[in-house]
């Protein structure tokens, strides 16, 4: 009587303890499935972020050209910026932004084309450069201090001389924006802005 016992108890024991390792199984797989889905997101958050750096990188293009625009280009010459030149994605007026500061003109395909005509494609690596040069200023022709933006020189230092008389003050720089799209591959999209004056 004791043996027949001792064996249904053992019988049901083992019994209870493969449920229990089911279980641990079942939580064990749901631990290892959101883990692999955590790396999952976190490589295709690492690769977004590889991409906008990419982008940004190459949206340094646009500067370059800018600046040779400014240096030897179309408008280097004195008076050149006081119109506008289309082909070289120059506009002698400011142009009409979003509530970002992004000019309009840059956020659809259709509105940029007869705008601008340059625009930078590194076919290989699916990538497309086109921005827009503005003068910040409310009306096309001469600048002056009263329709456009002038940045303080770093040199603006007003003091006297030993006969007490002021120094007027130095000229200052009419400022430029240079707005960049940068549109890349997986639908990736990057916009940079920046500020400067007439490169000397």
């Amino acid at each position: 009587m004791k043996t027949s016992l001792t064996s249904s108890m053992r019988s049901r024991e083992r019994g209870v303890v493969l449920l229990f390792c089911l279980i641990i199984l079942v939580v064990l797989l749901a631990g290892g499935v959101a883990v692999v889905r955590s790396m999952n997101t976190s490589l295709f958050s690492a690769g977004n972020l590889a991409f906008k750096r990419d982008l940004v990188n190459q949206g340094e293009q646009a500067a370059a050209d800018a600046l040779t625009l400014f240096r030897t280009g179309t408008l280097a010459a004195s008076g050149a910026d006081n119109a506008s030149a289309p082909a070289s994605n120059y506009s002698a007026v400011q142009l009409a932004t979003n509530d970002r500061g992004i000019p309009t003109v840059l956020l659809s395909d259709t509105a940029y084309t007869p705008v601008a005509a340059i625009t930078i494609t590194r076919a290989a690596d699916k990538v497309t450069v086109r921005y827009i040069i503005e003068r910040l200023c409310n009306a096309i022709g001469a600048a002056s201090k009263t329709n456009c933006i002038y940045a303080p020189a770093i040199t603006d230092v007003r003091g006297g001389d030993i006969s007490g008389a002021e120094r007027p003050p130095p000229p200052n720089a009419l400022v430029y924006r240079l707005t960049v799209r940068v549109d890349g591959p997986r639908d990736t999209q990057v916009f940079l802005q920046s500020s400067f004056t007439k490169p000397e």
